[in-house]
């Protein structure tokens, strides 16, 4: 049997270089992928094979300074809204020679801060991190980051990393003016936890539409729940008792939830009350009616955040060491579960959503 080692450890070049009757130079060249004869080449790997040698990424990267990995980490992997936001990164940093690491938080701020934490680790060259929430240690933790970071949200003015944001509160604003122009005038608001950055700012836009269109803020028209289908089912049922003609719902999650609830009430989408909802995720194309969104730029906001991460890992005018924040901008998809309570409705109807389905958490924005 080979001896892996001198101890019986785990291989190590030199014990590679004797095995194969080579250099520890030579083995050092083609492990590190550098030129060597093709002899040279096979005889060492097949040696390191032989001998059960696993390359230590992080012993690469303490010698060499980079892994050629990123990561990502955002509070639910199975959001559409983040699968969206995946792709769009994975696009971007694979053709710069990076691969993408995933990690869900599930929205757990220790969670989190541990991810920024490791990068002391160097496990990987930088980070783009998407929290709902912003405590003092995210703050802490973020100025004293190993390595760039990216946020995808919104932060307090003067924090040290760059940042995509999503103007989430002129995207909440815009759906409930569009569903008083629809006719509606007792509008429900179904919103996540008040204490999180995406509820505090679609709050702040809907009431701002409400002002605007000279319509009362009702608290009876208002709930808040957690951001997913089930809590949107109980929440549309608590508001039924103050008869609202629309419901806007502050993710699509809520809004397929909401949704389901009138249709198992006997309540017709949009003749009796509209729904509208945010983020225009492949949910609200496969909803029933198709759901009016906002369409937050998951997509685009997960572009600008790889190239402002690989800007400060590889670009070749060095970029501003002042943070940089960029904002995409919301677009209201309009589709018929807000048309006016007299249009019809296409002909098929599909069965409605499945509120037991789990509860993804919606994108800090």
């Amino acid at each position: 049997m080979p001896n892996s080692g001198q101890h019986g450890g785990q291989p190590t070049i030199v014990s590679i270089a004797a095995h194969a009757g080579v250099s520890i130079a030579s083995v050092s060249r083609v492990l590190n992928g550098q030129g060597a004869r093709r002899d040279t080449t096979e005889r060492v790997r097949r040696a390191a094979a032989e001998l059960g040698y696993v390359p230590n990424a992080v012993a690469r990267s303490l010698k060499g300074g980079r892994t050629r990995q990123l990561t990502f980490a955002m509070p639910d992997i199975g959001n559409p809204v983040y699968v969206a936001m995946v792709r769009a990164i994975q696009s971007v940093t694979k053709q710069a020679g990076y691969r993408l690491l995933l990690h869900s938080t599930e929205a757990v701020a220790e969670d989190e801060l541990a991810v920024l934490r490791s990068l002391r680790d160097r496990t990987s060259d930088g980070l783009i991190l998407v929290p709902i929430r912003i405590t003092d240690e995210h703050l802490r933790a973020l100025e004293n980051a190993a390595g760039p970071v990216v946020v995808i949200g919104s932060l307090p003015p003067g924090t040290p990393v760059d940042s995509v944001r999503a103007d989430s509160v002129a995207g909440a604003a815009g759906a409930v003016r569009h569903l008083y122009r629809t006719g509606r005038r007792r509008i429900a608001f179904v919103n996540g936890p008040a204490d999180t950055v995406p509820g505090a700012n679609r709050a702040e836009g809907y009431r701002a539409a409400l002002a605007e269109c000279g319509l009362p803020y009702d608290e009876r028209l208002v709930a808040h729940t957690e951001f997913g289908i089930a809590e949107g089912t109980a929440a549309a049922e608590s508001l039924l008792a103050a008869r609202p003609d629309a419901l806007f719902c502050a993710n699509d999650q809520l809004a397929l939830g909401a949704s389901h609830a009138l249709l198992s009430r006997g309540l017709r989408i949009p003749a009796d009350i509209a729904v509208a909802g945010m983020d225009d995720s492949s949910l609200a194309r496969a909803a029933w009616p198709p759901l009016t969104s906002v369409d937050l730029g998951s997509s685009e906001r997960g572009r600008r955040a790889a190239e402002l991460l690989l800007d400060r890992l590889d670009g070749g005018a060095p970029p501003p060491p002042e943070p940089r924040t960029t904002t995409a901008p919301p677009r209201l998809v309009v589709r018929a579960s807000t048309a006016p309570p007299d249009a019809p409705l296409p002909p098929h109807v599909p069965p409605s959503p499945d509120p037991t389905s789990p509860s993804p958490t919606d994108p800090r924005a």
